[in-house]
């Protein structure tokens, strides 16, 4: 049998990798723009610096449990739409230190959030995505690695309605997929494909309060969009 090498395990131990965070892309969709959810750091080197929310794991929690609470924490809300990126490990995404963050990104309505600051930020505040500045680490970069995701994931899935209040018009749906994939979209066009889906329900009520002709509201069908999302679809502009 091998003779084991405590020395030489002693200082494997002290080179392996102990540092393994979350970091979560916080999407919402206000007055037919897209936005994420950034967080102003209270302490250490990054004091007064701009990054995305996230924490670490608690050694009691799984990863997916920790990317939920993380973000029940900032921002009030429970069981929102959460799905893992990928993980983020460049050597020097952090200087001085050897840190690996599993991304995140999450859908949330915008009037349901309840921001909170905490001891370690102090501010918490939403920018428009062709509005975001120069960031911590590589935040910029899981930002654009998240948005290239959505954009794939919108056209194979209806979760683009994670964004919307309850009941919304055709019209803002469309500026919603407008705003995620960066295109113009032809109204007719849209309009035809997205009620052959069958996925809106047409509600006898009309907007309220406008100043132009009030559009009809809907609401997207529960039993159609669950079949959706996990069979999947295409869906070509």
């Amino acid at each position: 049998m091998e003779k084991i090498d405590a020395q030489r395990i002693a200082q494997s131990d002290n080179s392996a990798i102990d540092a393994i965070s979350i970091d979560c892309v916080i999407f919402g969709f206000n007055k037919g723009t897209l936005e994420v959810l950034l967080v102003q750091h209270a302490q250490g080197d990054s004091k007064g610096e701009w990054g995305l929310p996230g924490g670490w794991i608690n050694k009691d929690e799984s990863i997916d449990n920790a990317a939920s609470r993380l973000l029940e924490e900032l921002t009030g809300l429970e069981n929102v739409f959460l799905e893992q990126l990928k993980v983020f490990g460049d050597p020097k995404r952090v200087p001085n230190r050897r840190v690996l963050t599993i991304g995140y990104y999450a859908l949330i309505k915008h009037e349901e959030d309840d921001l909170r600051a905490s001891l370690v930020l102090t501010d918490a505040k939403w920018f428009k995505i062709k509005d975001i500045p120069q960031l911590i680490f590589d935040h910029n970069e899981i930002i654009n690695y998240s948005l290239k995701h959505l954009q794939q994931r919108v056209r194979q899935a209806p979760i683009g309605f994670n964004l919307l209040p309850e009941k919304f018009t055709l019209l803002q749906l469309m500026h919603l997929y407008e705003e995620i994939l960066g295109i113009e979209m032809n109204k007719p066009n849209f309009r035809r494909k997205i009620l052959n889906m069958k996925l809106l329900v047409a509600l006898n009520e009309k907007q309220q309060d406008v100043s132009h002709r009030a559009a009809q509201l809907y609401k997207f069908d529960a039993k159609i969009y669950k079949k959706l999302t996990e069979k999947g679809f295409n869906f070509e502009f």
